[in-house]
């Protein structure tokens, strides 16, 4: 399992760090610990799972089309 920082899970979700933050405050998004320094960790690959939801919701709304008269 790989396991990167809130820094690089933010740049590959094209967030900031306090997004991420506020995400896991949330419950988005779970991070893991660090059993030393408690600093935050994502799995990559719960990271790429999200990003692909993200990105599914994204060309859901695109599909949408809305009348106006």
């Amino acid at each position: 399992m790989d396991y990167i920082t809130i820094k690089k899970a933010a740049k590959l979700l094209h967030v900031t760090p306090l997004t991420l933050r506020n995400w896991d405050n949330c419950g988005k998004l779970k991070p893991y610990r660090h059993p030393l320094n408690k600093y935050r960790l994502y799995r990559l690959d719960q990271i790429e799972l999200f990003l692909r939801q993200l990105e599914l919701s994204k060309a859901k709304q695109a599909k949408r089309k809305i009348d106006v008269f």
